[in-house]
């Protein structure tokens, strides 16, 4: 098998989880879009063009609200904040793609998409174009076929919490974050990223705690030392 096909099925394989997890909150979407207003096209073209669970929710509510426009816009850009940190370390890892490609791969980048490629980078595995649009057109395009069947048909899933299906999504994020345990500094990070959320959640309000949490974390993490890397350790002991 040809290594660029190799790779394409790898990302392929990589995706199949979170297709599986996201599924009912994609159709749960399509559902809730027909409820507040929006045709089924109206549905499908905020999946296709968004393309993020979460601010395609508030953005429904305060279109329902009637609320001024740079309100939503700002309220979108706070839940979807953490994609420019996402983008701005995640570049350095797409060094063989060209600047077009690292911009269709920041559009289809979502949280495991972005944690997948960073440990495969951990490995030192080099982060393809091949791989990682494996990964993110699966993601994507199930999202969008979601979203469809949902405006069509209503609401499949009336009630996720009752079947414990909302907790799908949490519990696969955990997995990621603990994915990342063996770096240094990543105790007090996530401890600081859990407790700004918690407390901007309980001051500010949603969807702002999830921006917060992220500015806490990444706070905690500049003031931290550095860990020493590897190579300067031993180069630091055999220096006479």
């Amino acid at each position: 098998m040809p290594p660029t096909r190799s790779e394409f099925i790898q990302g392929v394989r990589a995706s199949l989880p979170i297709v599986a997890a996201s599924a009912p909150f994609g159709l749960l979407f399509g559902a809730l879009a027909v409820d507040h207003g929006l045709t089924v096209g109206e549905a499908v073209l905020m999946s296709a063009l968004v393309f993020a669970g979460a601010s395609q929710m508030v953005g429904l509510e305060l279109f329902s609200a009637h609320v001024a426009p740079w309100i939503i816009v700002l309220s979108v850009f706070a839940v979807n904040f953490r994609h420019v940190l996402y983008s701005a370390a995640l570049g350095r890892r797409l060094v063989l793609m060209s600047g077009w490609q690292k911009a269709i791969a920041f559009f289809f980048m979502t949280d495991p998409q972005y944690a997948a490629a960073e440990a495969r980078a951990d490995s030192k595995t080099p982060v393809t174009l091949n791989w990682y649009m494996g990964m993110g057109l699966p993601i994507y395009s199930f999202w969008v076929l979601e979203g469809w069947i949902g405006a069509l048909f209503g609401r499949l899933i009336t009630d996720p919490a009752a079947l414990g299906i909302d907790f799908l999504l949490p519990i696969y994020f955990m997995g990621l974050v603990l994915g990342f345990r063996e770096r240094p500094n990543w105790l007090p990070v996530v401890i600081a990223s859990g407790l700004g959320s918690v407390a901007a959640f309980y001051t500010v309000g949603s969807p702002w705690h999830v921006s917060f949490g992220t500015l806490a974390a990444v706070v905690v993490a500049l003031v931290l030392p550095a860990p020493a890397d590897a190579a300067d350790v031993e180069a630091v002991e055999v220096t006479p």
